[in-house]
């Protein structure tokens, strides 16, 4: 088994962008990602290779991570594992870009659905493949690259869209 020095070299830039793809301050993305592997180390004795890759069990931890801070963010109301996918849970406010997002990109993730975000953030924030998705969600394969494509499908299609209405009408 490699140490935890290396696991954290590897992975640490893809646990802080899967928080930065999710939360709207750097400053979380970073305390987060600190517990996160503050957690994993108290539990690097139980982790077994052979189960996931350190990735996945890294980003498993982050997740639930994320589910404890926005259960804190909303004293007395519970907060189920779906809440990852509530529109209303980690949107931004509509006059700020999240982490330096160009606008565009901003507004185009956030008219997707919930699920289509929590699996792009996994994809492209977490740098995950399709099969360690599937595993750490509980989703067919066929499904999350399903919902991954329509979704890739639907932020292209607003952002050609935003891009057509920026530019001045050729004639």
């Amino acid at each position: 088994m490699r140490d935890f020095a290396g696991i954290y070299d590897e992975h640490a830039w893809r646990v802080h962008c899967f928080f930065a793809s999710r939360l709207t301050t750097g400053p979380e993305a970073e305390d987060l990602t600190q517990q996160t592997f503050e957690r994993a180390l108290r539990a690097w004795g139980t982790y077994d290779e052979s189960r996931a890759s350190a990735a996945t069990w890294l980003l498993t931890i982050a997740r639930n991570l994320l589910i404890d801070h926005l259960r804190a963010r909303r004293p007395g109301r519970w907060l189920s594992l779906d809440a990852l996918e509530e529109p209303e849970a980690l949107a931004a406010p509509p006059d700020r870009h999240r982490l330096g997002l160009e606008p565009e990109l901003d507004w185009a993730l956030c008219e997707l659905q919930p699920r289509e975000r929590v699996l792009l953030a996994l994809r492209f924030g977490g740098d995950l493949n399709g099969p360690e998705i599937a595993q750490l969600t509980g989703l067919s394969l066929a499904n999350v690259q399903q919902i991954l494509s329509r979704a890739l499908r639907r932020l292209r299609t607003r952002l050609e869209a935003a891009a057509a209405a920026s530019c001045p009408a050729e004639g």
